[in-house]
């Protein structure tokens, strides 16, 4: 069968011969694509081959991957890059194309071929299958996938999967739950109790008495006394264990007058003015017959913890401003008209809509009314209540924003959280229902805290050397919302966290400690959330503390600022120098040109024929002083000194996204002098301590984010271009059908843009 012949090869080979002398790069193998997954969070569905649209009608710049449904998000998985910047924030708990349930606020299918679309709503039927599914979030976003590749029926159920797990029917179905229960509690329960109630916070929970009399005493409210008699939320529900109220009230008296106010709010100690006025919050009294009696001896003990015994003044938040409907209804607009999807409208209509939204209105109300509350406060010397019917919604922003333009130090970062911790979230402002979390009663569903946060970047865009915190931390903290994780905004009162964490640690076998509660984490432990050098980037780098330190001939020195000549609320701007507290004399001009705002009248109150009221005396007096930082603050009310916060708003809209365009650009300069002053200054200490030349052996790590200069030691590169949505680097998530109509040239050419684009497109940074 087999001949000895040997025969002759018959294959020729193609390829070149391998070369045994060279050493072989090992094959990478492809990864597969999974979902990173936090502790507690499973996998519920997945489809495979789906293309998430990016950008316009073309599908050149489209992603193909895999689209994940777990119980905490909605994540899209990748091998495709995307451009992005060197300086972008990295979130340790949401990838870049990631979204957490809570954020959806509608879930819709599509079918082309049928020409159907449906809003996926918790256990429903689909009919059809999907072609294409639109997510609209409640941070403005607009997110499209596209099955053209994947199975049908893979398709519909992790559609049906988002749709079903982002409407959760009870509150220890919100993924925080599990989050906590996984990550703090082995299964030896070694880590008892949760988080470390301690763990290195600085910012005060107000969760026990010790914190309450920390702040009587910074306020110097002698007058008044941490309460206890709510302890385990016996005489309330909604308000915490501990509280502050007047020295002549008894608990006694206290428990009586429980029953006269709606869900039992006895009135709360909100600060204390050095003058000794106080300010107060108080629901309605729910009995008509006691209402004059009960009132009056509240009225009494205030009026006794004045050292000037001064009379109480009542401030109807109901009557004076708009409700949570109202609210609501205005940010629905607000997002119609952000979201800016194809349309036919022309652009002088766009700012009208802007307009008629009424969300800038509401946002000059608020600010209004706490200005009118300052002034009984500051110049009165009286104290003042706020009235609401539950004392829960409106007086948490009237209360904020009085502090905020009275004491420097809720301007500080540890300040303001302790602030919102203080007025928010242990004086029980419903975060569960006005976050509609569980998405159960649309009607309850209000963005009081979103509205808060505008205010404050007004109050931030008007006087940025007086805030410790910069508008990515504001931006940050809106959307830490949507975030069930935190016990910040995941529950309406503390008394619901104890409660639904002991069930849930019972249901779970979990070993609790004394308290009998899982301790979720608050939000302001931002460690989780971002690394260090990202929480640089919440540090404004133009704030003057109450104590700063300089150089003069080599030594340093401390002063405290105090009414300094020069106007820093101005700096940003690009406004004239001769600007005192917002105000133009008679001989500025606005350098900017094609300005939307026109010239602003000196004196508005001139042109009036009704006379000047005693509180517009006291705003026009305090505006023809400089602005003192440590000192009151008062913002400009005119529609022309407010404007949109489009970092927060307008940071999805493709168009908006100037490549060194925009204030961040102009920031980004101020933050690097800033930054080059600081290292000089800290090598002048350096030279004076060692007594000989400065040692650079060893850099000191910089406040900013972004470094001033290179090292003598690094090779100088590129330069960086930062755009209009610097840090969060959004081009993964500008999905939309197409880009037009979008009236941004008049928009973007705003004054409250310093420099023109023509400008910043010819520097470098």
């Amino acid at each position: 069968m087999f001949s000895g012949k040997q025969t002759r090869p018959t294959f020729k080979s193609y390829l070149p011969p391998l070369q045994t002398d060279v050493k072989r790069s090992p094959q990478l193998p492809i990864k597969k694509l999974e979902a990173k997954l936090l502790p507690g969070e499973i996998v519920v569905n997945e489809a495979n081959f789906v293309r998430k649209c990016i950008g316009g009608e073309t599908c050149q710049d489209d992603l193909w991957g895999k689209l994940v449904c777990t119980n905490f998000k909605i994540s899209f998985i990748t091998h495709s890059s995307l451009p992005q910047q060197r300086f972008q924030c990295t979130h340790r708990l949401l990838g870049e194309h990631d979204v957490p349930l809570a954020c959806v606020e509608q879930a819709v299918t599509v079918n082309d071929a049928k020409g159907k679309q449906k809003v996926l709503g918790s256990n429903q039927k689909l009919k059809f299958n999907p072609t294409e599914l639109i997510l609209y979030c409640k941070d403005f976003r607009i997110i499209r996938f596209r099955f053209d590749e994947a199975g049908p029926e893979s398709a519909k159920k992790v559609c049906l999967a988002i749709a079903h797990y982002s409407h959760p029917a009870d509150p220890q179905l919100l993924f925080g739950f599990e989050y906590v229960g996984k990550r703090y509690h082995g299964s030896t329960g070694e880590r008892v109790n949760g988080v470390d109630p301690g763990g290195g916070l600085q910012t005060p929970l107000f969760d026990c008495s010790s914190d309450w009399d920390r702040e009587i005493k910074r306020t110097g409210a002698s007058e008044w006394r941490v309460c206890t008699i709510n302890q385990g939320y016996f005489i309330s529900p909604s308000l915490p264990e501990f509280f502050v109220v007047p020295v002549s009230l008894a608990d006694q008296d206290l428990k009586q007058y429980a029953c006269y106010f709606n869900s039992q709010r006895i009135p709360l100690w909100c600060w204390n003015h050095p003058s000794g006025s106080a300010l107060v919050r108080m629901s309605n009294n729910s009995d008509p017959q006691q209402q004059r009696k009960v009132e009056q001896r509240i009225s009494s003990a205030i009026t006794k913890s004045h050292p000037l015994r001064s009379d109480v003044f009542k401030s109807d938040l109901d009557k004076n401003l708009p409700n949570i409907q109202d609210i609501q209804a205005a940010l629905l607009k607000l997002r119609q008209i952000c979201v800016i999807e194809p349309f036919e409208e022309s652009e002088e209509k766009w700012l009208s809509s802007l307009e008629s939204s009424r969300w800038m209105e509401y946002v000059r109300t608020f600010l209004r009314h706490a200005v009118e509350v300052v002034y009984m406060l500051h110049s009165r010397h009286v104290s003042v209540i706020l009235l609401e019917k539950e004392d829960r919604d409106l007086s948490c922003v009237i209360s904020c924003l009085v502090q905020l333009m009275c004491d420097p130090h809720c301007r500080s970062l540890h300040g303001f959280q302790g602030l919102i911790q203080k007025e928010w979230v242990m004086a029980g402002h419903r975060f569960l229902d006005r976050c509609n979390h569980l998405k159960k009663n649309d009607r309850e569903e209000s963005p009081v805290f979103l509205l808060f946060l505008d205010c404050v970047w007004q109050l931030c865009n008007q006087y940025p050397a007086a805030f410790e915190f910069t508008e990515v931390y504001l931006t940050v903290l809106g959307d830490s919302m949507w975030l069930p994780i935190f016990s910040t905004f995941l529950f309406n009162c503390p008394r619901q966290i104890a409660e639904h964490s002991r069930n849930f640690a019972i249901s779970k076998s979990i070993h609790l400690g004394q308290d009998q509660a899982l301790r979720f984490p608050p939000v302001w432990d931002w460690s989780q959330q971002f690394s260090l050098i990202d929480q640089t980037l919440f540090n404004n780098p133009l704030y003057v503390g109450k104590i700063a330190t300089c150089v003069q001939n080599g030594t340093v020195k401390t002063f405290t600022h105090r009414r300094s000549k020069k106007n820093y609320s101005s700096t940003l701007r690009g406004l004239p120098s001769a600007l005192r507290n917002g105000s133009f004399s008679h001989h500025d001009t606005l350098t900017r040109r094609n300005s939307l705002v026109l010239r602003l009248r000196p004196d508005l109150s001139q042109t009036r024929e009704q006379p000047e009221s005693p509180s517009e005396r006291f705003v026009r007096d305090w505006f023809s002083r400089p602005a003192d930082l440590q000192g009151l603050l008062l913002p400009q009310l005119l529609p022309s000194h407010l404007s949109l916060w489009k970092l927060f708003f307008l940071r999805w809209v493709p168009e908006i996204q100037i490549p060194q365009g925009g204030p961040v650009t102009v920031f980004h300069k101020l933050s690097v002098l800033t930054d080059e002053i600081e290292m000089l200054q800290n090598q002048l200490r350096q030279y004076k301590g060692a007594g000989g030349t400065p040692n650079n052996t060893q850099v000191e790590h910089s406040k900013m984010y972004f470094k001033a200069t290179s090292t003598p030691h690094q090779s100088h590169g590129p330069p960086e271009y930062l755009s209009s949505s610097f840090p969060f680097s959004p081009v993964g998530n500008l999905c939309r059908p197409g880009i037009l109509g979008t009236p941004l040239s008049k928009f973007l050419n705003g004054a409250k843009i310093w420099l023109s684009t023509e400008t910043l497109a010819n520097e470098t940074i």
